[in-house]
């Protein structure tokens, strides 16, 4: 987690993101790429990138800029490397397009939540992201402080497609210092034994380098219920859940339970691709 890019439409949403990096930053020595997005008009984006000044362009620009000053001045980005970036680009294609040319670690976004519709990074723009991002996502709704990140609960279906990613989700925990609880929701739809399940989750994890961990099977209507209502009975302070790319949520986490879970947590969820 040396770079990371952080998306702003300069809210305090999208501060409780920035706040959130910088921490995780100065943890790892890294730096920062705030991004901010012109969404405009295609006969000006066609203008501005063949060399034309056009007035309203201009004024937003250097409205970002006093911005970008701003914001770079804020105390808890003292010492850390912020490089600002602006994108004539929609919000979702922006952000893609720049964590892959920046080639940053991870992603970290400032959202509403479910009922948040009216904002900028927030409902479909945040959905994009999480389920199209190369690179893990965190999402945030309130200030965080990563120092009282001790519980990471992670939910799936253990089958083998995770593994890939659950190097990260193991590399996440042991850098804040968390435990990690392993989460296996039991449906009515997909119900299977504790003792499958548990046999499940142990056949996974053999070979991980993992130390500080639980496993946990819980019954619940839904998967998108159990995992919010299993973290709200630990007191979970971070959500982990991973995402199949374009083609939707793994088989776990079918149709949008992923994204929903990002838009429905109260708490911070991190997304990371199979």
């Amino acid at each position: 987690m040396k770079k990371i890019l952080v998306p702003t439409d300069f809210s305090e949403y999208a501060e409780y993101a920035l706040k959130t990096a910088a921490q995780i930053a100065r943890r790892n020595k890294g730096e920062i790429i705030l991004l901010h997005m012109l969404e405009l008009p295609n006969q000006m984006v066609d203008a501005v990138s063949g060399g034309s000044d056009i007035p309203e362009v201009m004024f937003f620009m250097q409205r970002a800029r006093e911005r970008f000053e701003e914001v770079k001045s804020s105390p808890y980005l003292e010492g850390i490397p912020v490089t600002e970036a602006v994108q004539f680009e929609r919000a979702f294609e922006g952000i893609i397009q720049s964590s892959k040319k920046h080639n940053v670690d991870m992603v970290v976004m400032g959202s509403h939540g479910a009922s948040g519709f009216q904002e900028f990074f927030v409902g479909s723009n945040t959905e994009k992201v999480v389920r199209s991002s190369d690179v893990p996502v965190l999402v945030v709704k309130n200030e965080l402080d990563i120092t009282k990140i001790k519980r990471f609960v992670f939910a799936s279906d253990f089958s083998g497609e995770i593994k890939k990613p659950f190097t990260q989700v193991i590399d996440f925990a042991k850098s804040f210092g968390a435990h990690l609880d392993l989460l296996m929701i039991n449906t009515p739809s997909h119900f299977r034994s504790t003792e499958e399940s548990e046999k499940t989750i142990n056949e996974f994890i053999a070979g991980f380098d993992i130390q500080d961990y639980s496993m946990h099977i819980y019954n619940d209507y839904s998967v998108e219920k159990g995992v919010l209502h299993f973290a709200r009975r630990v007191g979970a302070d971070l959500i982990g859940v991973s995402t199949h790319g374009r083609t939707g949520v793994n088989r776990f986490l079918n149709g949008s339970i992923g994204e929903d879970i990002v838009n429905h947590a109260k708490r911070p969820v991190v997304t990371f691709k199979i």
